[in-house]
C-alpha cells in the first residue's frame, strides 16, 4: 500500500439524529465508503470500534488504504475518535478528509478546501485540537441559513425536510466526487 488516508464524516450518534442536517456527514461517508468498495463485495463493510470511538469501513484506492469513519461520539467531541484513528494508524493531518454540514452555503452546495477557521462548528474545533492543526482537508456541505431568528443549534438538528430528502443522493454523489479527486490529488 501506498499511504494510508482518513475520510471522517460528521455527524451525531444514534436514532434520534438520523437525517438531520447536522448529520449529512454520516451520509455521505455511507456513498464514499460504498464508492470505495469493491463491486463484488456488495458494499462497504462497517465496523464498529469501540477503542476508536468510531465505525470504521477499510476499503482501497489506487493501491492506498482508505479508512472511512463515522464517529460515535456527539458532535462536539469528534476530534476524540479522529484523533485516535489518526494515531494509531499514523495519518498525518494532510492525509485526513472531513465532511461536514456547512450553514454559510447554499443548500447542497459542496466546496472542498484545505484548513481555515471553524465557522462556530465544534466538531471541526474539536478535530483541530486533537490533530494539533486545524490544516487538514474538508468537504463543506451546505446545508443553508436558519429560517427567521431560529437558533443555528435548533436548526442543525432538525431533520431534512421531504424535498430536501430528494436531493441528498445527489448530494451525496457530489461529496464522493469531491472525495474521490481530493483523493487522486493527494496520492
Amino acid at each position: 500500500m501506498n499511504a494510508t488516508f482518513l475520510v471522517v464524516g460528521l455527524g451525531n450518534p444514534g436514532a434520534t439524529y438520523e437525517l438531520t442536517r447536522h448529520n449529512i456527514g454520516f451520509l455521505a461517508a455511507d456513498e464514499v465508503a460504498d464508492a470505495l468498495a469493491p463491486v463484488y463485495v456488495g458494499g462497504s463493510n462497517w465496523k464498529v470500534v469501540s477503542k476508536m470511538r468510531a465505525v470504521l469501513a477499510e476499503e482501497s484506492r489506487g493501491g492506498a488504504k482508505v479508512l472511512v469513519a463515522k464517529p460515535q461520539t456527539m458532535m462536539n467531541l469528534s476530534g476524540e475518535a479522529v484523533g485516535l484513528i489518526s494515531r494509531f494508524y499514523s495519518i498525518p493531518p494532510s492525509r485526513v478528509i472531513v465532511i461536514h454540514d456547512e450553514l454559510e452555503r447554499d443548500f447542497g452546495s459542496v466546496e472542498t478546501k484545505i484548513g481555515g477557521g471553524f465557522g462556530g462548528h465544534n466538531g471541526l474545533k474539536s478535530i483541530a485540537q486533537h490533530l494539533k492543526t486545524p490544516d487538514f482537508a474538508r468537504v463543506r456541505v451546505g446545508i443553508g441559513r436558519p429560517p427567521g431568528r431560529m437558533r443555528p443549534a435548533d436548526y442543525v438538528l432538525q431533520k431534512f425536510s421531504a424535498k430536501e430528502q430528494t436531493e441528498l443522493p445527489f448530494i451525496c454523489a457530489d461529496v464522493e466526487d469531491a472525495v474521490s479527486r481530493w483523493l487522486t490529488a493527494a496520492s
